[in-house]
């Protein structure tokens, strides 16, 4: 097969796996609705797993600029979907990030993109929340980074408790944030609409 853009080795593989899921399902794979249902799948799981092979750190490296701007800087409500590594279903959410810089700035939509790379893998919310500060922390050596991640789980609200309004919080913080003060600050300016 001749693979189409955006997609990687292994996705015949990949397909015929999930052909045989549909059996042991109890279903038929070669009826209508579900012939290409495979091919399908396999796509859109190597398009939600697509993180293993981007590189978060190196989209941080293309776009940094010597600034002398030492105050917060604050991308928030930014919107993210992931997949649970335990249940395999997806959750999703908003993450905010906020970093103060140290002689160096990023663009802003390569704040976004860190987030995007982390996410499309198979995660848990509280390891994604730090892998997003420590690639900022380690990339920029700003002065501190805080990141407050809300999400919703299909793995609870489908299956399990079947909870469907609840939000999980996590957050990750070090340097200036250390102090109650400028947490304080950022979770004021990410609650302001």
């Amino acid at each position: 097969m001749i693979l189409e853009p955006g997609y990687r080795k292994g996705l015949d593989e990949l397909a015929a796996h999930y052909k045989e899921i549909l059996k042991l399902l109890g279903e038929d794979p070669s009826r209508e609705g579900l012939v290409k249902t495979p091919m399908r799948v396999a796509k859109a799981m190597q398009t939600l797993t697509r993180g293993y092979f981007e590189d978060a750190h190196q989209v941080l490296r293309d776009a940094l600029f010597k600034e002398d701007y030492n105050q917060m800087v604050i991308v928030k409500d930014i919107d993210f979907y992931s997949m649970c590594e335990h249940h395999m279903l997806p959750f999703y959410g908003k993450a905010h990030v906020a970093y103060i810089p140290n002689g160096y700035i990023t663009g802003l939509s390569k704040v976004v993109r860190v987030v995007d790379i982390l996410s499309h893998k198979l995660q848990v919310q509280e390891r994604l929340t730090q892998q997003i500060k420590d690639c900022i922390q380690e990339t920029l050596q700003p002065l501190g980074v805080m990141v407050v991640i809300e999400a919703s789980h299909m793995c609870m609200q489908m299956r399990g408790v079947e909870k469907q309004h609840s939000v999980t919080t996590t957050s990750d913080f070090c340097g200036a944030f250390n102090q109650a003060k400028t947490r304080e600050e950022f979770m004021n300016l990410i609650r302001q609409k």
